[in-house]
């Protein structure tokens, strides 16, 4: 196929595709469309030009709004194919043109009601040709167009016509745009970008069964045509010399690069669910593709346009480069992989070299993600053997020392280099070659470069009034993980550097201070100096590997904490006068880095660390140092109560303080510990007061206070009652203050709010930490019957405020959960049973009430109504699993307990639209949890439902099947299970002559199934598309309902496997009907857990041939062959 680039004459020659399988020379009408009467035209065309101004040009929202609900009226009415064509042809401005297109595209996208094959072969044909006619539309026009050509083909790609598929001709559809003038070519180039990135993407309206298939399809029939044709075009281009200052061919050298970006962008084997994940990318290129890259040419091409055409340009070839760069190490073999390398490694120099391009932040930074692709994807082994490894390891050293002291340019760029440096350091004691790497010079040049460039911004950034790097908690943290690797290789010079300018900077500090006539400015780059430096420190000890640490470098960390713990001395001594916000929670990363590496048990007490705090603090062991831990977080309590991140930062500490097994034994020895278990009242901790100006949900961090107040209490409580009593007489009182607000008519709502909120979150926390048996009861015993009505009165009162309500159902949920066997009642005790009773009346009274709020705005439901009822899920799901009572007995003796509850979730679970049971995380895990435990355990409840609830419960896990979280679809593997195997136990003994007839209940439910047969049919299907087309994570908790659905439909799975057998090419139908004799070899027809286990084995050795079978064919969903 020859295509020209050069620029030629206009003609106007029509443009007609003599493709066999469809001609694009169509009548001016598209067939299969009413003609419609000239003076008809004319109305709707005024009317529907006026509907495009309102949508395109008003700046009225409701005008807008208006506009909008018409267009849906419009795109659903019967003549809208005929009216998309009137505005093409006639209309008179451009937004016309675009609301046709954007009609079009909607109308072929719909699953309801779609269009027939032949209509839409014509419209695909006359969007062509209107492309091929048109060249001088507004910019918006064509890419619309363009998006419909390739929405539409990638839905009818597997649509056939006289054994033909009819989708499937892009590149002859384009070729004809390709060989004509620039602004054709623009077109044809841009068709194919847009319609590689179209089959890329998965859309919400369709199966993702579906777009996988389309997409491998996709891949392995015309994808690296696309690909060698955009290749082959780029190196057209830079063969002649091109004249960007045209702009048509300006815009085509754009587009040829996006295409080319798009083909190495595609998503080959199905994994790239999530974007984020950049630094870990891998591009999983066929085999097929091989020769494309074994060709130095197709590298040396970007490296060559990278060089030859303007800055602007660049960030899309650099793009290119990162992806080739990032080609997966199994194409090539050793000899071929150290080629590549060095031609990669041979281009970074070259660029390195001439580094004018790089000043454009752009460029910048997508020349950043290539070098640490360099690492990501190589080994240092590999690298040191490239010729000029020393020169270029040089010349990237030098780039990061210069990008890293002008920190103030492209500063989200530095995360690519310091992650190339991490990854180098990391590898260093590992390499294996005898080639020397020299990272010992130059990685300590980067970690001085970061340190010194970090401290010398303060000053800038206080006298400007710039935006803070250390206000983006999140990037410094990422930037400190980075560097604690990096500091860590040649860890002396790493130490002595942070010594000098920490003693620098103290020393000035201190000198400050003092002094009269200073000024706050000073003060400020001091404490902003001494913020980083803390940080830093904490980053490098928290990069101690214990196999790789000497004795040498713990003295050093030594040294580091002495001067940090001495900071804090003074910044405490000052707390009364001023505090520095940004330094106390550098403090505290520091306090976290240091526990994980030098408290708890598995640290060696020897140290040398530990004897240099003796020698310069004199903390001698670590119970000196745990007593320094907890002085600093009674410090930060008492004097930044009101700083919310401090304060959870804090508890969070003495959280993580309160989990080891020895430190928490050395903790309850500290009478700076007991200060705290006998003094946990608003007088001494600001942040447990009732402080009308913070938010209610600022308490949250009270639960975690409690937490770790309740570990330390349980260590000695043992069944000391008197000492648990006197640690609750806080809340005893705060308890007794709501009961006497609630006796009275008139009361201080917020106040009793406030009272009420704070002491359930300190009660979930304390509750969390008693997970023994003794303890538990007395919490329940204080707790039960005394101050349950005060809970329960909470909900009625305030149940449409969350921030009330969600800690109270929280409370609850944390009581009814039994955790490692807490709730242990004696065999006597009814308080299980009477435990439910709360649980049920609570779950019903929120219910209740919860569903009179009537219609809640979209962007509230969650916050407003579906929280409150997931955790309401959730405390039954815990109560109903929890084995410590005996649900029979409520019928038994005629309470009505667990039916109300039962029936408030029913009423709860219909108030939810499918849609967002699975669209919000949380909720859909304690709903699915729940609905496990119901078809496990209360299986007559479910079978006893009317017909409308029952499909919709089975509507949800045939939803949930397919869901992209795992736990979801495990549990819904599992309610499918149980419902199936009641319904074959039942029909089972249905069909034997028993004298028991089947209970109500259990007819019904057969009934309606037997009604209903296309609903379990439809789950069979959906299980096994999963099984033998979809990279199935769960295939054991997959494998236990189909042998029931199996049994349940023999006739339809006998269809289903038919219609499988039949889809695959003839050569191997015979190898696919085999696959499925072998799965039910030794099945009998039972659901015994030998049967079972059985099938299970035989759906293993399925999977894995029908997986074999499928290799190496287009019409295998999940076809692999690119890694044979």
């Amino acid at each position: 196929m020859s295509v020209h680039l050069d620029e030629f004459s206009q003609s106007e020659h029509a443009f007609v595709v003599s493709s066999q399988s469809h001609q694009c020379s169509l009548p001016k009408a598209l067939p299969l469309l009413p003609s419609l009467p000239a003076h008809t035209c004319l109305k709707s065309l005024a009317q529907l030009e006026n509907l495009c101004k309102q949508l395109y040009e008003t700046t009225d929202t409701t005008t807008r709004l208006q506009a909008e609900k018409t267009l849906v009226e419009f795109i659903n009415s019967p003549d809208c194919l005929s009216k998309c064509q009137l505005l093409l042809e006639r209309g008179s401005s451009s937004y016309s043109q675009l609301l046709a297109a954007t009609c079009l595209t909607k109308l072929v996208s719909r699953t309801n009601n779609p269009l027939p094959l032949e209509q839409r072969i014509d419209i695909r044909n006359y969007v062509l040709n209107y492309l091929a006619k048109q060249p001088k539309l507004a910019t918006f026009v064509p890419q619309a167009l363009i998006q419909f050509y390739a929405r539409i083909t990638k839905l009818g790609w597997f649509d056939c016509q006289k054994d033909e598929y009819v989708f499937r001709n892009a590149i002859t559809d384009v070729t004809r745009f390709l060989q004509d003038s620039v602004e054709y070519c623009i077109i044809g180039v841009t068709i194919l970008s847009q319609l590689t990135n179209e089959i890329n993407q998965a859309d919400t309206t369709h199966p993702l069964t579906k777009h996988r298939k389309i997409a491998s399809s996709f891949r392995d029939s015309s994808l690296f045509d696309i690909f060698t044709l955009s290749c082959n075009l780029l190196k057209q281009a830079s063969g002649k010399n091109l004249n960007l200052n045209d702009e048509s061919q300006h815009g085509l050298l754009m587009q040829l690069l996006k295409l080319t970006h798009n083909c190495l962008n595609f998503d080959f084997i199905g994994t790239s669910t999530d974007e984020s994940s950049d630094d870990l990318c891998t591009v999983q290129i066929p085999t097929s593709w091989r020769s494309a890259f074994l060709d130095s040419s197709t590298l040396q091409l970007f490296f060559d346009l990278y060089h030859s055409i303007p800055p602007s340009f660049s960030p899309l070839v650099l793009s290119c480069l990162v992806q080739i760069a990032s080609v997966r190490r199994s194409l090539f073999n050793n000899a071929e992989r150290a080629k590549f390398l060095s031609h990669l490694v041979d281009g970074v120099k070259r660029i390195l070299e001439n580094p004018q391009s790089l000043s454009d932040p752009n460029n910048y930074h997508e020349f950043c993600r290539l070098l640490a692709r360099l690492k990501s994807n190589y080994q240092l082994g590999e690298l040191v053997k490239v010729e000029n490894y020393p020169e270029v390891i040089r010349l990237i050293a030098n780039f990061t020392v210069t990008s890293l002291q002008h920190w103030e340019f492209a500063p989200n760029s530095v995360h690519y280099l310091l992650s190339l440096w991490q990854r180098l350091a990391a590898s260093v004691p590992y390499v294996k070659a005898t080639e020397p790497h020299m990272l010992e010079t130059y990685t300590p040049e980067v970690t001085k470069a970061y340190i010194t460039s970090r401290l010398e911004s303060v000053h800038i950034i206080l006298r400007d009034g710039l935006e803070d790097p250390l206000e983006d908690t999140g990037l410094v943290q990422q930037q400190l993980d980075q560097l604690s690797t990096i500091g860590r290789c040649e860890y002396e010079k790493t130490c002595a550097l942070l010594v000098q300018l920490f003693d620098q900077s103290a020393q000035s500090y201190q000198e400050l201070l003092q002094s009269a006539s200073a000024s706050p400015m000073d003060i400020a780059v001091q404490e902003g100096r001494l913020t980083w430096l803390v940080y830093i420190i904490g980053a490098v000890i928290g990069g101690r590997v214990s196999f790789a640490s000497t004795d040498e470098q713990d003295a050093m960390d030594g040294e580091l904490v002495c001067r940090v713990l001495q900071l804090m001395n003074l910044t405490d001594s000052r707390l009364a006068q001023a505090g520095n916000e940004k330094l106390e929670l550098a403090m505290l990363s520091f306090f976290e880095q240091f526990r994980k590496i030098y408290i708890g048990d598995q640290v060696q007490k020897s140290s040398k660390l530990y004897r240099r705090l003796s020698e310069v603090l004199g903390l001698n062991d670590e119970t000196m140092v745990l007593s320094v831990f907890i002085g600093k977080i009674i410090t930060n309590l008492k004097y930044w109560g009101r700083c919310e991140p401090i304060t959870s930062k804090t508890l969070q500490l003495l959280n993580d303080l309160s989990i080891g097994y020895s430190s928490v034994r050395k903790l309850v020895k500290l009478s700076a510990v007991q200060f705290m278990l006998n003094n946990h009242t608003s007088e001494h901790f600001s942040f447990l007061g009732i402080n009308n100006q913070s938010n209610l949900t600022d308490m949250r961090c009270r639960t975690t206070f409690y937490t770790a107040l309740g570990r330390l209490l349980m260590v000695d409580l043992g069944e000391d009652e008197d000492q648990y009593e006197q640690f609750m007489l806080p809340l005893t009182a705060a308890f007794e203050a709501v009961a006497q607000m609630f006796s009275t008519n008139t009361f201080n709502e917020q106040e009793a709010k406030r009272t009420l909120v704070g002491l359930v979150r300190d009660l979930r926390g304390i509750a969390f930490a008693f997970n023994a048996k003794t303890s538990f009861m007395m919490l329940f015993e204080w707790i039960y019957p005394s101050y349950m009505p005060i809970l329960q009165r909470a909900i009625e009162l305030w149940y449409h405020d969350p921030a009330c309500t969600t800690p109270v159902l929280k409370l609850m949920a944390e009581l009814v959960h039994n955790r490692s066997q807490r709730l242990q009642f004696d065999v006597s005790s009814p308080n299980g049973i009477l435990l439910f009773r709360e649980t049920s009346k609570m779950i019903t009274m929120y219910g209740n009430r919860i569903l009179t709020l009537g219609e809640v705005p979209k962007d509230q439901v969650y916050a407003l109504k579906l929280k409150g009822i997931s955790i309401c899920f959730s405390m039954l799901k815990a109560a109903l699993s929890g084995s410590y009572v005996n649900f029979g007995v409520f019928r038994l003796y005629g309470d009505d307990a667990l039916d109300n509850a039962l029936q408030t979730f029913i009423k709860l679970l219909l108030s939810i639209p499918h849609s967002d049971l699975l669209d919000y995380p949380k909720l859909s895990q304690s709903y699915y949890s729940l609905l496990e435990v119901l078809t496990q355990d209360h299986m007559n409840f479910i079978a006893s439902l009317e017909p409308h609830v029952i499909m919709y419960i089975l509507s949800s896990i045939s939803e949930g099947l397919t869901a992209l979280d795992t736990m979801v679809c495990t549990g819904c593997c599992s309610c499918l299970d149980h419902i199936v195997t009641y319904l074959f136990k039942q029909l089972s003994r249905s069909t034997k002559k028993r004298t028991t007839p089947l209970n109500q209940e259990s007819d019904r439910f057969l009934h309606i199934m037997q009604q209903h047969p296309e609903m379990i049919q439809q789950m069979l299907s959906t299980v096994l598309n999963i099984i033998i087309f979809e990279d199935c994570r769960n295939q054991w908790s997959m494998s236990r309902p189909l042998l029931g659905l199996i049994l349940l439909n023999e006739k339809y799975f006998s269809d289903l496997r038919n219609s499988i057998v039949n889809s695959q090419p003839p050569e191997k139908q015979q190898a696919m009907h085999l696959c499925f004799e072998n799965l039910m070899e030794g099945i009998e027809r039972n659901l015994l857990t030998k049967n079972r286990d059985r099938f299970t084995q035989n759906l293993s050795a399925f999977r894995r041939e029908v997986n074999d079978s499928m290799k190496n064919s287009t019409y295998g969903v999940n076809s692999n062959d690119m890694m044979s």
